[in-house]
């Protein structure tokens, strides 16, 4: 059973919700953010962002749920290059409450369906900090592959920090005519 669907503007104070109680929770894994990110007027805007590139093929969002359909994190395919790489790169987060607890497992296994099933992509990239080893667990449970360590590779946190990249080929990826 999924535990994903498609993002919603109607998302917005659900997100924001999760966003502000996981603050300091999320702070470590993420870029740095401001007061203003954490309103339901910036994630409606994020929101309606990530649906214009789902409309232009070169994103989808998709929200993580509970087993009573509320709304718990975030999963996104970004950056769908089509042409000789048919690619994307894959990033999520679960609420603390809900951490450790299969749900991001779940959403990744569903993006991966996405992303090679429905989109029909050769390959899903993912990034974790060099410590983050749940979210290591998280891909390598999902079949994905470390291949290389990029230095300095996001701000995260307010500071540029290594990653260890991820991923994971479609073996079955046949071209379209």
């Amino acid at each position: 059973m999924p535990v994903t669907r498609l993002a919603s503007v109607a998302d917005a104070e659900a997100l924001t919700e999760q966003l502000r109680s996981n603050r300091d929770f999320l702070a470590p894994w993420m870029p740095a953010r401001d007061d203003s990110f954490f309103s339901v007027d910036a994630q409606r805007a994020n929101l309606a962002d990530a649906l214009d590139a789902y409309g232009r093929g070169t994103a989808v969002p998709l929200v993580i749920l509970d087993d009573d359909g509320q709304l718990i994190g975030l999963l996104n395919l970004n950056g769908i290059t089509r042409g000789a790489f048919q690619s994307a790169s894959l990033g999520y987060w679960v609420s603390s409450s809900h951490n450790g607890r299969g749900f991001a497992v779940a959403a990744v296994a569903d993006a991966v369906v996405i992303a090679f099933e429905e989109l029909r992509l050769h390959r899903l990239q993912a990034e974790t900090l060099l410590h983050n080893t749940a979210s290591q667990r998280v891909l390598t449970r999902n079949g994905f592959k470390p291949f290389a360590v990029g230095p300095a590779y996001l701000q995260i946190a307010g500071e540029w920090q290594d990653h260890l990249l991820y991923h994971l080929l479609n073996e079955r990826w046949q071209a379209t005519v």
